[in-house]
């Protein structure tokens, strides 16, 4: 969990990569899973053309899926799952999801949440990571304009922000990592790393 620019695409590719305690790693970006969707002709995401409206529209505007949505949001995480054939013993990094507390509640039932990791970073140290893309994947991304870029740190603030409250109190543990504008995915794993060793 982090807010856009903050390193959770990046890092998330250095976890599939690299394993974390000892086990396999999938990384499940949403961002890029809605964009893939978004721009399907085939039909292979199964998504109803209200659907497909409903995650281009949240593509261009920066706003959060509601309850209504859920079944939408299943279907691309079911298909991502059928796709990379994931296993019962490999850890699923969500990248992007959930975004806010209905999100969570919803996905309890669907995915065992065992640990939060969340990338912590001001908005100056954001944009410095955007404009320098110190993560190397904001190449192509049409949604990294001031104006949307500032938008979508107001509504992470005040809508997915407050997840971290409800995993802790859910006694989910929380490991936070203080992000810089040049800090590397290889860097934030480390921290991560001796992080959950230190308990």
């Amino acid at each position: 969990m982090g807010p856009t620019g903050s390193g959770k695409t990046p890092l998330g590719v250095e976890i599939e990569r690299r394993g974390l305690l000892g086990r396999t790693c999938v990384h499940f970006d949403f961002g890029a899973n809605l964009r893939a969707a978004a721009a399907d002709l085939t039909g292979k995401w199964g998504l109803t053309a209200r659907e497909l409206e409903a995650v281009r529209a949240s593509l261009a505007s920066g706003a959060l899926f509601e309850d209504r949505d859920m079944p939408m949001i299943v279907k691309i995480l079911n298909r991502f799952a059928e796709t990379r054939r994931l296993t019962p013993n490999a850890l699923l990094v969500l990248n992007g999801l959930p975004r806010h507390r209905k999100q969570a509640e919803a996905l309890a039932p669907i995915v065992a949440v065992e640990r939060v990791v969340s990338l912590d970073a001001e908005a100056v140290v954001i944009r410095a990571r955007i404009r320098l893309d110190t993560g190397q994947d904001r190449a192509g991304r049409g949604d990294d304009a001031l104006e949307a870029v500032s938008r979508r740190l107001a509504v992470f603030k005040e809508r997915t922000l407050p997840l971290l409250d409800f995993y802790r109190q859910s006694g989910v543990p929380v490991a936070a990592i203080a992000v810089t504008a040049g800090m590397t995915a290889a860097q934030m794993y480390v921290i991560l790393e001796r992080t959950i060793a230190e308990g």
